[in-house]
């Protein structure tokens, strides 16, 4: 059965205005010690000008057998955020390769000293029988995934 999307919604929140949370998310290093703390097998985080690519590769060695049959050994995300504003991007999460995405967007809301980062994501992988069960853990690897962001990205703006 297709058709049915996953939709991935996460809420970040963090001590600091929108503009020192845009700073440091137009920030290579924070990107790069966020995928440090995720510990992909390898990663890379490049920005030019409003868009943001960020690879990374991540082992399957954790993964059921059902989805590793589709992603092999290693699975290679990239994320591009084309930033439309300093406080809105346009995200999409690529499979290079595979029929699988996540789309969607990213939005700051600065609200008394606080600022909330809203990951809006529809996650579609076309593949008969398992695409949904697949959905559900690219949700899962993306959600922990933010969760380590939100760690290092309240670590860093407290220096």
């Amino acid at each position: 059965m297709m058709g049915a999307m996953n939709k991935l919604t996460k809420k970040l929140t963090y001590d600091a205005t929108a503009e020192a949370v845009t700073a440091m998310l137009d920030d290579p290093q924070f990107r790069e010690e966020v995928l440090e703390r995720q510990q992909v097998v390898r990663g890379s985080a490049t920005i030019d000008g409003d868009v943001v690519t960020i690879e990374q590769v991540r082992a399957g060695d954790d993964l059921p057998s059902f989805a590793r049959s589709f992603v092999g050994d290693e699975i290679l995300i990239v994320q591009t955020e084309n930033w439309t504003s300093p406080t809105s991007a346009d995200v999409r999460l690529a499979i290079p390769g595979k029929p699988g995405e996540a789309v969607g967007t990213l939005e700051l809301v600065e609200s008394g000293g606080t600022t909330t980062e809203t990951i809006a994501l529809d996650i579609s992988v076309k593949i008969p029988l398992v695409g949904g069960k697949i959905e559900k853990l690219i949700a899962g690897i993306i959600e922990s995934a933010l969760d380590v962001e939100q760690r290092v990205g309240r670590e860093w703006l407290a220096r």
